[in-house]
Parts: C-alpha cells; structure tokens; sequence
C-alpha cells in the first residue's frame, strides 16, 4: 500500500459493491493509475497518499528487517505487489519478505504469491482494514509464517504468527523485542527511534 492510507472505490460514479471488476480489469486500472489500487474478489480500492509518520515507519522497518536478514531473504517495498489465489484478492503490503526463489501468479506475472512475512503499517483510515480484512486474506497464504502490524498511533507492534496449523497473535509493546525466529528479532525501541506519532 502506498503510504498507507486510505482505501475508496475505484469509480466514485458506481456505489461500492455494484459493478464487478475482472482481475483483469483490474490489471488494465492499474497501468493507468497514478496511484496503487488493490483488488478483492470484483471491487477495486484506490490507496490514497499517507502520512510522514508512516512513510517513516515504513523505511525503518524495512531497514531493520534488511539488517537482521543479513542477505538470508528478500525484503521488498510497497511496491511488490502480493496476491491471494485463494480469495482473488491484491495487494501492496508496507513490506514484503520472500525467503527462497520468488514466485508469481499465473494470472499476474508481476504479484508475489509466496511471502514469508508481510508488514503493514496502519494509519486512521485503514487501521481496521489491516487488521480484520485484509489480514484475513494474508493468513490464507500458505508460505506465509507471519504478519507484522505496525501501529502509527502508539510505540506497539503486533505479531500474528502461524504455530503450525493455527494463528497467534500477541502484543508487543516499547521497550521489548520482537522475536520472528532465534536469529531475527526486532527492538520495539528501534522501530519507532525519532519518529514522531500521529494523535490517536
């Protein structure tokens, strides 16, 4: 997502939930958008801009997540596209990871269909969207092992993880660490280090 913004119907003229897009239609709005759209089964959401703090939590995250990897994964953008073969759905997440040979969508050469772990940074209008919905169609992701959520409003980030067949979800507040295996963890300190927090 770019930014981390706000999600709006691709056609304001058209009430939400009407018309129903094709992925490739989709596809087509997107070379000619200026700003990324994501897809959910029919419906297209444009991704409005976002804020100075999540741009900036977006850059250290991927900036940390690159330095505890040391090489061992691929860490991504928003610009990686990711998609969800099981409930025809798109996104841009904050941060992608891919650990192993990348793969794409055989109806999208240019959406990953394999990450390893996926961050989200939430802003006022999107907060719930990251955390109910669109978390939703991540944990359908049979390579992913774990989603990140990154709050713009308090020094916490959330780490939902897969323990073999079930999700766990826990709170990680200031002054902790988040632990995403043995060798990869993340000081709740250095995330949020100089950056100031949007009111909540």
């Amino acid at each position: 997502m770019q930014a981390g913004a706000g999600r709006a119907t691709l056609d304001a003229v058209h009430t939400a939930r009407q018309l129903r897009y094709s992925y490739e239609d989709y596809l087509r709005a997107l070379e000619d958008s200026d700003i990324k759209l994501e897809y959910s089964a029919g419906v297209i959401y444009a991704m409005a801009g976002g804020t100075l703090t999540h741009a900036a939590l977006g850059a250290r995250v991927i900036r940390l997540l690159d330095s505890a990897l040391a090489g061992r994964c691929i860490v991504m953008t928003s610009d990686a596209k990711v998609r969800v073969e099981l409930s025809d759905f798109a996104a841009f997440p904050d941060v992608s990871v891919v650990c192993g040979e990348p793969r794409t969508s055989p109806v999208d050469a240019h959406a990953l269909t394999n990450p390893t772990l996926l961050v989200e940074v939430t802003s006022r209008s999107t907060e719930a969207y990251d955390r109910g919905e669109k978390l939703t169609h991540y944990q359908s992701l049979p390579s992913l092992r774990a989603v990140l959520v990154i709050s713009h409003r308090e020094r916490r980030v959330t780490l939902v993880s897969r323990d073999g067949g079930r999700w766990e979800t826990r709170d990680v507040e200031h002054g902790a660490v988040v632990v995403l295996s043995p060798d990869v963890q993340l000081d709740v300190a250095d995330v949020y280090s100089g950056i100031e927090l949007e009111p909540a």
